[in-house]
């Protein structure tokens, strides 16, 4: 286990030595780029949407739920629904559904091209394979998965607002207020930083499973299964670590 998991750090160093080099055409470079910005981040707008208007409803209406208490006032639901989806789930939580689903895609991308011999092709023409398949994907990314960041949180807060002006459980004054209250910018770098470091945790680990060599069609879907348990785990300890040296 311990001399697996050496050999992968090895083959992701090695991997990535050959990732960032200078790209030998840079108009076909960033054609790429928004090819790849357009596949793995519009795709999951919806997605995001969806998810995000739901996690903004819920955070309103249980904590609207728990301050019983008279004497705490109501703008607190807004106040705790922001922070809630700064500090944790526009980010964290968004960085792990992508990890599923962008992940995951790379992965089995990657992989079937191994499995096909379309890499081995390209090496035969002399392109450096690394660079031109996996460069652009990390590029685009995390460039894009920070504005997938800032419209979660958009639409978290219109889904708790839209609860509070359904239900009533507490005024969109009382939300709006809170909503306001105490805001630090510096959580939204905080938060912007770490989908960038998530946003890369993501591209480069599943491109790394997906370029290994492949015998087989099942390898390519147990490469994505580990790629994705991979990601996740390395994303919850980055995110452990830039808490603590951001937020300490």
């Amino acid at each position: 286990m311990i001399r697996k998991t050496f050999e992968l750090i090895g083959e992701y160093i090695l991997l990535m030595k050959r990732v960032f080099t200078r790209p030998e055409k840079w108009r076909i470079f960033w054609k790429q780029c928004l090819v790849e910005m357009e596949k793995l981040g519009m795709t999951s707008v919806p997605l995001i949407g969806v998810i995000s208007l739901a996690i903004g409803a819920v955070l309103v209406i249980q904590t609207a739920y728990n301050i019983e208490n008279p004497f705490i006032p109501k703008m607190y639901v807004g106040y705790m629904v922001r922070e809630s989806l700064i500090l944790e789930f526009s980010c964290t939580m968004v960085a792990l559904i992508l990890a599923g689903k962008v992940g995951s895609n790379i992965s089995s991308d990657i992989g079937t091209m191994r499995l096909t011999e379309q890499i081995d092709a390209m090496e035969m023409m002399g392109i450096n394979s690394a660079n031109y398949l996996i460069l652009p994907k990390v590029v685009s990314v995390c460039l894009f998965n920070p504005i997938l960041m800032l419209f979660s949180l958009m639409a978290g807060i219109l889904g708790g607002w839209l609860i509070v002006a359904t239900t009533g459980m507490i005024t969109p004054s009382q939300y709006a207020t809170g909503l306001r209250f105490a805001f630090n910018g510096y959580y939204i770098i905080y938060a912007l930083t770490k989908m960038v470091v998530f946003s890369f945790i993501i591209v480069t680990v599943s491109a790394l499973y997906g370029y290994s060599p492949k015998e087989n069609s099942l390898e390519v879907g147990r490469a994505s299964t580990r790629s994705i348990v991979a990601i996740c785990l390395l994303i919850l300890i980055a995110d452990l670590a830039l808490t603590q040296l951001m937020l300490n």
